[in-house]
């Protein structure tokens, strides 16, 4: 993501970057260590994005969003308020009605979070994005204060019943995405350019 920040011309193309990571701890900018309480052998890492703490692993839809804001004609509140629309669209079409927060970015069910958002925006361009809980292991949200608030509690599609694959949840979700955006996603089996580069450097 950071190479392909550098290196964006005004004719880049957006994209969004589906992962599901092995199980990490990442640190925002922002972030206070004393907020991760017990991480025992999960790997913690630095990132560069906004936010505090949060848990990625298995189960859990991360969905990466490389955007030129002036394209679209966004600020970052407006990319925050797409972001948590789309999830909110998504998880309607499961039955769960989810709604945000104003003191706190994510998607929450009941008060508990199912979706977290952490961006990076620099000179109109972002990286990062957001993630959604399908049916991640829960009991590792309870090593962390969730975005920083004490008590905070997690839950997941497959915690309030919906038994789903995490596949076709972030197809709906991309195209809910894309179709607030204004630019249905096209569907690109293969590793970015830039990322390519990188790995043969490795070698």
């Amino acid at each position: 993501m950071q190479l392909q920040l550098r290196e964006r011309v005004r004719q880049t193309p957006d994209a969004l970057w589906r992962v599901e990571h092995p199980p990490v701890f990442t640190l925002g900018r922002n972030a206070r260590p004393v907020h991760l309480r017990l991480p025992g052998a999960i790997p913690v890492i630095q990132v560069d994005r906004g936010g505090q703490v949060t848990f990625h692993g298995p189960g859990q839809i991360v969905l990466y969003t490389l955007l030129d804001l002036r394209r679209h004609r966004l600020g970052v509140r407006g990319l925050v308020d797409l972001l948590q629309q789309a999830v909110i669209d998504t998880l309607a079409e499961f039955g769960i009605p989810a709604g945000a927060r104003s003191d706190a970015p994510g998607v929450y069910v009941d008060g508990a979070k199912i979706a977290a958002l952490g961006l990076r925006v620099r000179n109109g361009l972002s990286m990062h994005g957001l993630s959604l809980n399908v049916r991640p292991r829960l009991s590792e949200f309870e090593r962390m204060d969730a975005c920083g608030y004490p008590g905070l509690v997690s839950t997941s599609m497959h915690r309030l019943g919906v038994r789903v694959d995490p596949e076709r949840v972030a197809t709906l979700l991309e195209a809910r995405l894309g179709f607030l955006l204004g630019c249905p996603p096209e569907v690109v089996d293969v590793l970015p350019e830039p990322l390519i580069r990188v790995l043969a450097r490795t070698r």
